[in-house]
C-alpha cells in the first residue's frame, strides 16, 4: 500500500479548496492524496468527482477516478473571499487531524492549505504566527526553519516575519547557528544530498565590506561560519546578497541561508514566481505547503493558478522517500 500525503483544508473562503481540484486534476496518475475538509465545501468550491473516505488507509484505491476527502464539519458555510472567523477552530483542527496521521503513520507527509492568520486570531485566538509556528508546537521541537524551493533555488531566511530595524538584534550567533545545522541536516536527510553546500548571505551591502558598510560580518558570522566548518559543514560566505543569485552563484551550492526575510524570498520570487514550495525543515514530519496564501481576491474566479500547490504535494512525498531511505541505512 501507498502511504498517502495528507493536504488540510486551509481557509475555506480562500484559494484552497479551488486549487486542490485543479492539483488532483494534475496528480491523478500520481502518487495519492486526500483532503481533510468539509464535504460540502469541497463540492461547492469544485467540480471534480469527491470520494469520502473514513480514514487514509482509503485514499490509494479512490485516488485515481476522484480526490479522497476525509469529512471534517466546519461551522459554517464558505462566503468565498470573506474572513469567516465562525471557521477559525475547524481550520486549526484540519491542521491537527492531519499532524496525527502522519505522526502515527498513516500518512506519509503534511502538504498545507493556506490558512489566514487574522482569522484564525479573531476566531480561535490562535497563539502563533503562523503555521510554521504551529506545526513545531505540534511536533514538539523548539525551532523549526522555513525553507522556500523552486527548482533554480533553495532559499532559508535565518530571520521572518519581523520588522527589519529589529534583524540585527534578532540575528543572534544561536539563531544563524541553529538555522544552518537544521538546514544542513535537512538537506542530506530529506533532499538527499550527501555533502551539501551552503552559500551564507552577509548581513550588510556588499558583506560589510571588509566593515566600513557594518561590523557583523567581521565580528560575528565569519567566526561562526569557520567554527561550522572545523564540524564538516561546507560553507560558502558572508557573500554580498547581490552578487550570489545569479546562474553561475547559484551553481556553486545547494541552498541560501540568508539574515532576513526579503533577502530570502525575493530572488526566489523573482526567479520562479509560480512554483515555488514552502517547506518546514527540523519538523518530526515532512511538511510542505503552496507559497502564497489564501488570495481571497481571487478565489471563486477560476484564476487561481494550482502549480505550487502541485509541487507542493510532489516534494511531500520526494522529501519523505528521501527521509526514508536516509533513516533506513543509518
Amino acid at each position: 500500500m501507498t502511504k498517502p500525503i495528507a493536504l488540510t483544508a486551509g481557509d475555506p473562503s480562500g484559494v484552497g479548496l479551488e486549487l486542490t481540484g485543479l492539483a488532483w486534476k494534475q496528480l491523478k496518475n500520481e502518487r495519492p492524496f486526500f483532503l481533510i475538509a468539509d464535504h460540502g465545501h469541497v463540492e461547492a468550491a469544485t467540480d471534480v468527482p469527491l470520494k469520502a473516505i473514513t480514514s487514509p488507509s482509503q485514499a490509494e484505491s479512490a485516488f485515481k477516478q476522484a480526490l479522497p476527502v476525509l469529512h471534517l464539519p466546519f461551522a459554517t458555510a464558505p462566503v468565498v473571499g470573506t474572513e469567516q472567523p465562525e471557521n477559525a477552530y475547524d481550520v486549526i483542527q484540519s491542521i491537527e487531524m492531519a499532524v496525527d496521521f502522519v505522526t502515527t503513520g498513516q500518512a506519509l507527509a503534511l502538504c498545507t492549505n493556506p490558512i489566514n492568520k487574522k482569522v484564525l486570531k479573531v476566531g480561535a485566538q490562535f497563539p502563533f504566527p503562523g503555521h510554521t509556528e504551529f506545526l513545531a508546537h505540534l511536533g514538539g521541537v523548539k525551532n523549526a526553519v522555513m525553507m522556500l524551493c523552486a527548482p533554480e533555488l533553495r532559499a532559508v531566511p535565518v530571520t521572518i516575519h519581523i520588522a527589519l530595524s529589529d534583524v540585527p538584534d534578532q540575528l543572534t550567533d544561536t539563531l544563524i547557528e541553529e538555522t544552518l545545522t537544521i538546514t544542513h541536516q535537512a538537506l542530506a536527510r530529506d533532499f538527499g544530498l550527501q555533502n551539501p553546500v551552503i552559500a551564507v548571505a552577509g548581513l550588510n551591502p556588499h558583506a560589510g565590506e571588509g566593515g566600513t558598510m557594518g561590523t557583523e560580518e567581521l565580528d560575528r558570522i565569519t567566526p561562526l561560519l569557520e567554527k561550522l566548518r572545523q564540524s564538516g559543514m561546507s560553507l560558502i560566505g558572508p557573500m554580498p546578497a547581490d552578487t550570489m543569485f545569479h546562474q553561475a552563484a547559484r551553481a556553486k551550492y545547494d541552498a541560501a541561508v540568508c539574515m532576513y526575510h526579503d533577502q530570502a524570498l525575493i530572488p526566489l520570487k523573482t526567479l520562479n514566481f509560480s512554483a515555488g514550495v514552502n517547506t518546514t525543515l527540523g519538523l518530526p514530519f515532512i511538511r510542505t505547503s503552496p507559497d502564497h496564501g489564501t488570495a481571497f481576491d481571487i478565489a471563486g474566479k477560476s484564476i487561481a493558478d494550482p502549480t505550487s500547490l502541485v509541487e507542493a504535494i510532489r516534494q511531500a512525498h520526494f522529501m519523505a522517500e528521501n527521509r526514508a531511505h536516509y533513516d533506513s541505512i543509518g
